[in-house]
């Protein structure tokens, strides 16, 4: 008599994302193909992970909503997300409260460091990591002053402290801080860019997400402080999405120098860079040159993490008494 064939578990898995984003497409993509590439290589596996997405809409409310509704309703065992690190605090409050895992492939603040919670894992580098490398840089060249420009939320205040400290180690002084409001219209941006044209400082240091730093740079490049004498080094919440910039924005962009994670090029990589980039066409026939960068990677590293997770506390949950 044949052996009757197990039927594996279905186990919910919420996911809230910016799905009209580039990093929430990107990461859903890599998401479901990690799954598909880990369950046929570990076919032996008791459960399999039932992802159900949420678009989060780019907002923090709605993030929120979107997580409770997938606790609550969909009774999902943990979540994937959300995009943003403003949404993150919520979401993860939420999780804590109904003991239901958040984990992150994009939310790089460095103020959700000394959140203590039990259930929330970041599957990705903390700001704070970049601080050292853009140290060096202004080190090697010598500058002694150096103006910090960030966006005026938790994402772009978060990393500051470890710059701060980081700058004086190397006697260069900040002599002035530039916030610039995620809600900040064009006029506003400019405002701030006349102000620090009046200023010594030619050394700019800029930590903002892509979307509002899209519309600086392109500004930066209308008033002409893009010329030779100014230097502009962006931190890895621009550096990792350049591929989803405008040609237009890039080109705003030229002459500044930004830092991000070194991935190592591997045979296993580039297969994997292929396949994903011929599906993810397949999928969304109106993006044009798609390319995976690190946020991709991370989702995909996290995506398998929860699937060995789940099948470990899976099986220890059916041997208890």
């Amino acid at each position: 008599m044949a052996q009757q064939e197990t039927i594996p578990i279905l186990v919910k898995v919420g996911m809230v994302v910016d799905l009209e984003k580039w990093v929430g497409k990107m990461g859903l993509s890599c998401i479901n193909m990690a799954l598909t590439d880990f369950y046929q290589t570990h076919t032996h596996y008791r459960t399999r992970l039932n992802i159900i997405a949420r678009d989060s809409a780019a907002d923090v409310v709605a993030a929120a909503a979107a997580a409770l509704d997938l606790i609550k309703n969909e009774q999902v065992q943990a979540i994937i997300g959300p995009t943003t690190s403003m949404q993150a605090n919520f979401v993860i409050d939420l999780g804590g409260k109904a003991h239901v895992p958040i984990i992150s492939y994009s939310a790089t603040s460095s103020s959700l460091t000394s959140i203590r919670s039990p259930y929330f894992f970041r599957a990705t580098q903390s700001d704070s990591t970049q601080v050292h490398a853009i140290t060096e840089i202004v080190k090697l060249f010598g500058w002694r002053q150096a103006v910090p420009i960030y966006v005026d939320n938790e994402y772009g205040q978060g990393v500051i402290p470890y710059l701060t400290d980081a700058l004086q180690a190397i006697d260069t002084r900040i002599p002035y801080r530039s916030t610039i409001s995620p809600s900040a219209t064009d006029d506003q941006i400019m405002e701030e860019l006349y102000k620090l044209m009046t200023m010594q400082t030619r050394v700019f240091i800029v930590h903002m997400s892509s979307s509002i730093g899209s519309r600086f740079f392109t500004k930066v490049r209308e008033i002409g402080m893009m010329s030779e004498g100014y230097v502009w080094i962006i931190t890895d919440g621009m550096t990792g999405l350049l591929s989803s910039l405008s040609p237009s924005v890039i080109d705003s962009m030229q002459g500044v120098l930004g830092v991000r994670p070194f991935i190592p090029k591997t045979k296993e990589l580039e297969n994997f860079r292929v396949r994903w980039k011929r599906k993810f066409l397949q999928d969304n026939p109106g993006i044009v040159d798609a390319e995976l960068d690190i946020y991709g990677l991370w989702a995909y590293d996290a995506a398998v993490a929860l699937a060995k997770a789940i099948e470990k506390a899976g099986t220890k949950k059916k041997k208890t008494p």
